[in-house]
């Protein structure tokens, strides 16, 4: 199909969806895999732990150059071809033998994934007319929350049955699935921007996202120190603040097309959703670690058991999202959002409250499914907020730019919990927190370790439910519905050819039709 607009965007949508629930699925899938990569590759646990973070990183440092391609080269290409990459690097990642190339695999699959997720939102802008979109990002969101819920379920059945490789081929049949539909029933003749291309913008931004990805993400494997050489994490994060510095001046000073339109941030809905977004990123990806080691170290579940623990979050999360996307079409987006916020922190509280050895599974089970709707509900209507003012020219850099700074959330958020985690334990005399969910001590000090792990996990768990508290003040930030407010545009007096700051496209229809 190559008309600009399809015949049916619900079935377009579907299509869309596939390949990010793919993406999101296989951010936190590998986790359940790691015993069995050590045993079956004969690797340590700090070259198995890179199987995970090579993804997130080279998931993370393009998005905002292939947001950007998406505008330039039309957004069905850029995503046919991501999904193209995911496909065979997944079918690479299972047929590995060895650590290293797993770990390579898993670097090229994270690019495919960088060149779908932009699209996919932006699709989603152009696709469906305003008073349908937020049910369609509802769904959207939906796939996200449920994607990350059922990584850990689906993998660990799939480990069990049939061992870690299939955790990645499982993705094959499903993405070649993915692409004939795409092909089939998303439309592909937007109109594309030719216009220049922000090569120093395109090398400050990725090398700046990759460091300050590579320092958060990767710190707590080499002790916050020494690298390699004279490389160490703090020079790591330090060269990515500088890099980003460089970045956000060049693109105010660029005369010609800015990679990232600094103008964007002037709307104050984008800006405040991509606040919320960072925050909610940032409690979501953190709160995998303290759970894991409530479910099964401190609550004394099977991981199979700890598994099936996530069905209720799961399940609600799905439910919720699309309710909430149709009802952000209806009411404010922002007061859907903020409800979400607020029902997923006390969720956090309430998991917090119950953190003890030998908690009731049902308690636990209450309280992740508070979780799964308060964070069902939030994601899908802040996307909707986040690019309902975003000009068609615009759409790939807007969505590219929400989606990276959500990521980067996503990253500081993993790093915090571990670290937190890390602290309380060494405070309470362990030194660590490697290897508990594995195995628990036995003997005399088995109860007050579970105690230790318990109460580190309440503190993670709190500080967790503290940042969503921030992003609650985001939202109330942004603007009623109905009510466009623009502040003034960072940098528009030099961007001359920002679309956001030209008069002809101010008044284009964003929703495509």
């Amino acid at each position: 199909m190559s008309s600009g607009k399809t015949a049916n965007p619900w079935a377009a949508l579907s299509a869309l969806c596939i390949g990010f629930f793919l993406i999101m699925m296989d951010t936190t899938i590998v986790s359940v895999a790691i015993p069995d990569m050590l045993a079956d590759l004969d690797a340590d646990l700090n070259r198995i732990t890179w199987v995970n973070s090579v993804y997130l990183l080279t998931y993370a440092a393009p998005l905002l150059v292939t947001g950007r391609l998406g505008d330039h080269l039309g957004r069905k290409p850029m995503f046919l071809g991501g999904m193209a990459v995911f496909t065979a690097a997944s079918l690479w990642c299972g047929l590995s033998g060895s650590a290293d190339m797993l770990i390579a695999a898993r670097a090229v699959q994270g690019v495919g994934a960088a060149l779908m997720a932009p699209q996919s939102m932006a699709f989603i802008t152009t696709l469906f007319p305003e008073s349908r979109r937020g049910a369609a990002l509802g769904v959207w969101g939906a796939v996200a929350g449920v994607a990350t819920v059922v990584g850990p379920l689906l993998g660990g059945v799939l480990v069990d049955a049939a061992g870690w490789e299939w955790i990645f081929l499982l993705n094959v049949p499903v993405g070649i699935a993915g692409l004939l539909m795409t092909v089939w029933l998303v439309p592909g003749g937007q109109p594309r921007n030719r216009r220049h291309f922000d090569v120093l913008g395109t090398l400050l931004s990725g090398l700046a996202l990759l460091a300050l990805v590579f320092g958060l993400q990767n710190g707590q494997d080499y002790d916050w120190g020494v690298v390699r050489g004279p490389v160490t994490v703090t020079g790591v994060l330090v060269a990515g603040a500088v890099l980003l510095a460089a970045f956000l001046w060049w693109q105010r000073n660029n005369t010609r097309e800015p990679l990232l339109p600094l103008s964007l941030f002037g709307v104050r809905n984008f800006s405040a959703a991509s606040v919320a977004a960072a925050s909610i990123g940032f409690s979501l990806t953190g709160f995998y670690l303290p759970l894991t080691l409530l479910l099964q170290p401190v609550a004394g579940l099977s991981p199979r058991e700890a598994g099936l623990m996530l069905v209720p979050m799961a399940v609600a999360g799905g439910v919720a999202g699309p309710l909430a996307g149709t009802l952000s079409d209806r009411i404010s987006g922002k007061w859907v959002i903020l409800a979400g916020f607020l029902v997923f922190a006390a969720g956090l509280g309430m998991l917090a409250a119950v953190s003890e050895p030998d908690v009731e599974p049902w308690l636990l089970a209450v309280a992740l499914f508070v979780c799964g709707t308060g964070s069902g509900s939030a994601f899908a209507p802040l996307a909707n907020v986040a690019m309902r003012e975003a000009p068609p020219a615009l759409l790939g850099a807007a969505s590219g730019a929400y989606n990276s700074i959500r990521q980067v959330g996503c990253v500081v958020g993993s790093a915090a919990a571990s670290v937190l985690l890390q602290a309380r334990l060494s405070a309470s005399g362990h030194a660590s927190a490697e290897g508990t969910t594995a195995a628990l001590p036995t003997g005399p000090g088995a109860h007050a370790f579970r105690d230790d792990l318990a109460e580190a996990s309440t503190t993670t768990l709190l500080v967790l439910a503290a940042v969503l508290l921030a992003g609650a003040v985001a939202c109330l930030a942004m603007a009623p519905a109905g009510r466009t407010v623009t502040g003034a545009p960072a940098g528009s007096g030099r961007n001359t050819r920002d679309p956001v700051t030209a008069g002809g496209d101010r008044g284009a229809d964003t929703s495509g039709s």
